[in-house]
């Protein structure tokens, strides 16, 4: 376990050069806030990520066989996810984590690629198991967004390149929400977003729940 532990902050340490804390320390700090007024319950499903999880503020009504922890904090990306890995995920001791994020990192300042976001998908999940070896995890594939289908083809290599290494992995499963988010003709479902054209509405979250459900543990 001690040799875990010193993995885990190692890791974090080397892979948190890119993040962006002070933009999100208010929603850090209101985690902890309400923790510490309303413990959290032990053994859920945590949810982390950006804010397609952070505007699913009703996400217990649509899995109400089980318990849910949401902890996505809007606007995040993968580097920022991985920066506050010690107060989103470690404290929950959660039976499964599920993972939204990617999304972002595409139209941060200097962009990135399919192969970097991948790679911080791969670093995310090596944080996760040095703390928790056993605990199921799963990645929720990047949604199409009509505000960034110039990214779509980004975004498809990424999704494509994580199902292999969710493959490669124990524990871990990759769940397709975009081939659903899409029409018959391949363009994307204008109908399930909100006006910004980014996040979802209601019909958005039922298509995500329908598929998200026999994933959950």
């Amino acid at each position: 376990m001690k040799k875990l532990r010193l993995l885990f902050f190692l890791l974090l340490g080397f892979i948190t050069g890119s993040a962006q804390p002070e933009r999100f320390s208010g929603e850090i700090k209101a985690f902890k806030k309400q923790d510490s007024i309303h413990p959290p319950p032990q053994n859920a499903i945590l949810l982390i990520g950006s804010s397609s999880f952070t505007k699913w503020t009703d996400v217990q009504d649509y899995f109400p066989g089980h318990t849910i922890i949401n902890r996505g904090f809007g606007g995040s990306t993968l580097p920022d996810l991985i920066y506050f890995v010690k107060d989103v995920i470690i404290p929950y001791h959660p039976k499964q984590i599920i993972i939204y994020c990617g999304d972002n990192d595409f139209v941060a300042p200097g962009g990135a690629t399919a192969a970097i976001v991948v790679e911080r998908v791969k670093q995310l999940f090596q944080l996760i198991r040095a703390q928790y070896p056993k605990v199921p995890v799963a990645y929720v594939s990047i949604k199409p967004s009509p505000s960034r289908e110039k990214f779509l083809p980004l975004v498809k290599e990424a999704n494509a390149m994580i199902k292999q290494l969710t493959e490669k992995e124990k524990h871990i499963s990759f769940i397709n929400i975009f081939d659903a988010m899409l029409n018959t003709d391949g363009s994307i479902n204008k109908d399930i977003f909100l006006s910004d054209n980014l996040h979802m509405n209601a019909k958005g979250y039922k298509i995500w729940a329908d598929i998200m459900k026999p994933y959950l543990k």
